[in-house]
């Protein structure tokens, strides 16, 4: 695909897609694959909140109290994976570290075997599939937790995938795609006849575009231009992350995903197949901080120990914060606006690698047809109050 150049000798596209990580690249790949002349901008492709993520395809294990609508969609693009992940590879060439290991969800105490026990119903009344097993029967699935595990639940469903190899592979499919990256910052969106027409780079660099896809995660409610009565409600989520080595040859520490809550804090522990073991996540409402804390480290590592005491002998290779977009019902905004040409794709906080698939498919079906299938018309932003005003 070639650019179109405008009259005023500016870059044009039919699709420009502000904000390259994981949802933007799934949305600009997808436009692609439909015909749409697609441009991408941002300064590092494939960077975002996937550098930080675990992965973890948990929409069983992850289900919360009154999120059963986002848990439908939650659902469907979990079901979307398989056949998503070999796609992906073969357009990019890479391996995506897709693992169907299942999760395992553990308590500690009486308390938390409580809240599990009230989760598992919540799961049985949604017609989810999960398995109460004893402390033993977990040990014995999982030989290196702690001897204090009182229960948990066996959800084979829920599967994990590597999110830097993903973003990567992405990126890659883009490019095969032809999709354009212009590496910069978006500066500000342009309006020009009550309709978004393209957006100002930092470098002052003028694109233009038929539609324009906000997809710049937590940062998507910060861009200039965008009318306040369209500018998404999003904001920063602050998540630490650990990763250590299992030393060669992999000996099976963990064989699948195990996750806690100690002490009303959550922890999970993810094992790839590469030998990294992924400790997480903090969740902390800290505005723009992306600082690694030593007391976040700490409860981390003292959470994760309580669940699998021999964690403690491995070496520690990274630390690190990212920000998660957060939206008012923790739910994404997705497709039109009520400003003709801008599209929104983000808001999809813990979310945003289980959603991956389905927000492809969703924004290329509204990108070409202008409305959202009906298994995405619940997250329209149309939702919020203030996005129902028209922009003057």
């Amino acid at each position: 695909m070639h650019a179109r150049t405008t009259s005023d000798g500016s870059d044009g596209s039919d699709v420009l897609v502000l904000g390259g990580g994981v949802i933007g690249l799934v949305t600009a790949w997808r436009a692609a694959q439909r015909g749409l002349d697609t441009a991408v901008v941002d300064p590092a492709p494939g960077g975002g909140a996937a550098r930080v993520a675990a992965g973890m395809l948990a929409a069983v294990t992850e289900l919360h109290y009154g999120e059963q609508t986002l848990l439908a969609l939650n659902l469907a693009s979990a079901r979307r994976y398989p056949d998503f992940t070999t796609e992906l590879e073969e357009a990019s060439g890479q391996d995506l570290g897709y693992r169907a290991c299942g999760t395992l969800a553990v308590a500690l105490d009486a308390d938390d075997r409580a809240h599990l026990r009230e989760l598992h119903a919540l799961q049985q009344r949604s017609g989810l599939e999960s398995e109460w097993l004893s402390g033993r029967e977990c040990r014995r699935l999982e030989p290196m937790l702690a001897p204090g595990v009182r229960g948990g639940l066996r959800v084979d469903g829920d599967h994990q995938v590597d999110p830097r190899r993903l973003a990567g592979a992405l990126v890659t499919a883009c490019e095969r795609a032809g999709v354009r990256f212009h590496r910069d910052r978006a500066d500000r969106l342009t309006v020009a006849g009550d309709r978004a027409r393209g957006a100002v780079l930092a470098d002052g660099t003028e694109l233009t575009a038929d539609q324009v896809v906000l997809a710049a995660g937590s940062h998507s409610g910060r861009l200039a231009g965008v009318p306040t009565a369209v500018l998404p409600p999003v904001r920063p989520v602050k998540g630490q992350v650990l990763r250590l080595s299992v030393p060669r040859p992999y000996a099976p520490f963990l064989s699948r995903t195990v996750r806690a809550v100690v002490r009303g804090s959550h922890v999970y522990l993810v094992p790839r197949e590469n030998g990294e073991l992924v400790v997480g996540a903090t969740s902390e409402e800290l505005g723009w901080d992306t600082t690694v804390t030593a007391g976040g480290v700490y409860e981390l590592l003292r959470d994760a120990h309580e669940l699998v005491p021999g964690l403690t002998e491995l070496p520690l290779t990274e630390t690190r914060a990212g920000l998660r977009p957060g939206s008012p019902d923790n739910a994404p905004l997705l497709g039109p606006t009520a400003l003709p040409g801008l599209h929104l794709a983000t808001g999809h906080h813990r979310n945003g690698i289980l959603l991956t698939p389905i927000t492809g498919d969703v924004m290329a079906h509204a990108l070409t047809t202008g409305e959202l299938p009906e298994e995405a018309r619940p997250f329209t932003p149309r939702r919020f109050g203030i996005l129902e005003e028209q922009p003057v």
